[in-house]
Parts: structure tokens; C-alpha cells; sequence
């Protein structure tokens, strides 16, 4: 049963540890008022936003594992009931998530309702370099199963991890065995430290502080515990972006679908927000162009 104390609400965190006498790392996450942004812009049915909720603590959890420049992005492609499911995480642990489905969603496995589909994961520099982009067997009845499939399969890295969401909070807790360590040499630390949190409960990882959440596991372990990270909710959208996007269409192109629809409306499928561009709106943005251009023959 969980006391008073580790039930207190947590804030959106990622907390690492470091076990100090076994080649073992581990992260645990919390989100709070980021996954309420997430999910107050979209009506999600249950058991889709719980998928939605431990795939953002996922891509928490992996982002900060590979300490990013850019983002990484996570996309599950269905052809079942789940059409989509995409979470974009940065370096800088900013998430945003967004999902597409069709009917009513029964309760089932993730392999239930996406049906045949394939989990990609890219990984964008950010910079104008090339994005690094993975396809991820859909290995396994949850999230959690097939990432630490592919992490172990894919990249060499024994890795497991722990996931949960609910209405108000999304969770998770990573292990992961360090490379270059022989087996013999940290005895049975991993098996042991897996073992111990197997016993984790999702409303544990969804209510107790991590420092608590660690404790709890690993009091008799020596284990090192490094400051908390901010997580929080922020969509890259903009109504200069959407401009950019106007001034790459062309005149023509422009021109024509005003010429239709009478102005231009672009939706945010993360965010919710909308962005609508009148003749007037779309001249300035393109004439805006023809001046950057200008610019740059002068000089």
C-alpha cells in the first residue's frame, strides 16, 4: 500500500540513477501537467490515451538515454482501429503526441488495435544533417515489449522498461545494462535489479516521487541519484512556420487554393491550434520571400 507521503501529486521530471557497484543504469519519469496538455486538445478514448501516455513516457525515457541535439520521434503506423501514434521528444526533453483513430476502440493488446502495422523511430539532428531512422519489429503486446526488444535485438543494449498512463498522469522507469561489462564480472546484479522491479505496480509509477520510487526498489543497493530534469509540453507550430510553408508552395500554388477555398487554414494535429491566411495574409507572407531574395542578390 502506498503511504500519504509517496502519494503527494509529482511534477514532470526525469530523474536518472546510477547503481555504483554494478554496470546498471536506470531513469524514471513522471508527467504530470505535460501529459495533461497532451490529452486536454483531443477527446482520446481510454485505451488509446493510455498507449499515447506510456509511448510519451518512452520516448522520454530513450531521449535522454541518447542525450540529444535535435528530437526523436516515435511513430506506430497502423491499419487497424489505431491509425497513428506519433510522440516527439527533444533533447531538451519538450514533448508533444498526437493520435488518429477510427470507431470505437475495445480493450486489447497494442497488437489488437493497430492490427499490421510498424513502429518507426527517427532520430533528427536538427541541424541540416540527414535524420537517422529506424523500423522497429512490432515484437511483443506492448510498448514497453517491443522497445526493449528492439533496444536489446537492434542496438546491443540489454534494456528494460516499466510503463503506465492514466487520465491524469503518464509514467515509466528504464534499466539499462552498460555496455563493455562482461557477464560474469557484475555476478547476477542485473537479473536481480530486473527482478526487484518487476514488482513495480502502475500506480506506483504513476504516483511515487522518483527518488521515493528508487528508494523503494533499491534501499539496499548503493545507488546514485542525479538532479531532476524539467519535461514539459511544447509544440514547435507557429504561424511563421505555417508562412514558410506558403513562401516553399509558390505564388501559383497559393494563388490557387485561394482562388478555391477563399483563404487557407492549416491545422496543428498536435496542439489543436489553427492558423487561417486571407489574400491579404498569404500576399505578405510571400512578399516577404521576394524581399529575403532581393536581400541576398544585393549583398
Amino acid at each position: 500500500m502506498l503511504s500519504s507521503r509517496a502519494m503527494k501529486t509529482t511534477t514532470d521530471t526525469l530523474r536518472r540513477f546510477l547503481f555504483e557497484y554494478a554496470p546498471i543504469r536506470g531513469e524514471v519519469v513522471h508527467l504530470d501537467a505535460t501529459w495533461q496538455a497532451v490529452i486536454d486538445r483531443h477527446n482520446y478514448p481510454p485505451v488509446l490515451r493510455d498507449l499515447m501516455g506510456q509511448l510519451c513516457a518512452a520516448a522520454v525515457l530513450l531521449a535522454a538515454t541518447l542525450k540529444l541535439k535535435g528530437s526523436m520521434v516515435l511513430q506506430i503506423h497502423g491499419k487497424g482501429a489505431v491509425k497513428l501514434l506519433v510522440v516527439e521528444c527533444s533533447g531538451d526533453l519538450e514533448l508533444r503526441a498526437t493520435a488518429k483513430w477510427e470507431g470505437e476502440l475495445a480493450q486489447g493488446t497494442l497488437q489488437d488495435l493497430v492490427g499490421d502495422g510498424r513502429f518507426v523511430i527517427t532520430l533528427d539532428p536538427k541541424d541540416g544533417n540527414q535524420a537517422y531512422q529506424g523500423i522497429v519489429a512490432l515484437d511483443g503486446n506492448s510498448i514497453a515489449e517491443i522497445l526493449q526488444n528492439y533496444m536489446t535485438r537492434s542496438e546491443q543494449l540489454e534494456t528494460r522498461l516499466w510503463l503506465a498512463a492514466d487520465s491524469l498522469h503518464a509514467g515509466g522507469m528504464l534499466l539499462q545494462r552498460l555496455p563493455g561489462h562482461a557477464e560474469a564480472a557484475d555476478g547476477d546484479s542485473w537479473e536481480r535489479a530486473v527482478v526487484i522491479a518487476e514488482t513495480l505496480k502502475p500506480e506506483e509509477l504513476l504516483n511515487v516521487p522518483s527518488a521515493d520510487l528508487v528508494h523503494l526498489l533499491y534501499h539496499e543497493e548503493d545507488i546514485r541519484l542525479f538532479e531532476a530534469q524539467a519535461v514539459e509540453f511544447r509544440c514547435t507550430c507557429s504561424r511563421d512556420n505555417v508562412a514558410r510553408m506558403l513562401r516553399m508552395l509558390g505564388r501559383d500554388e497559393v494563388d490557387s487554393i485561394l482562388a478555391e477555398r477563399g483563404d487557407i487554414e492549416v491545422h496543428c494535429e498536435f496542439c489543436n491550434q489553427s492558423y487561417v491566411f486571407d489574400r491579404v495574409d498569404a500576399d505578405a507572407a510571400l512578399v516577404e520571400v521576394m524581399a529575403i531574395s532581393a536581400n541576398q542578390t544585393l549583398h
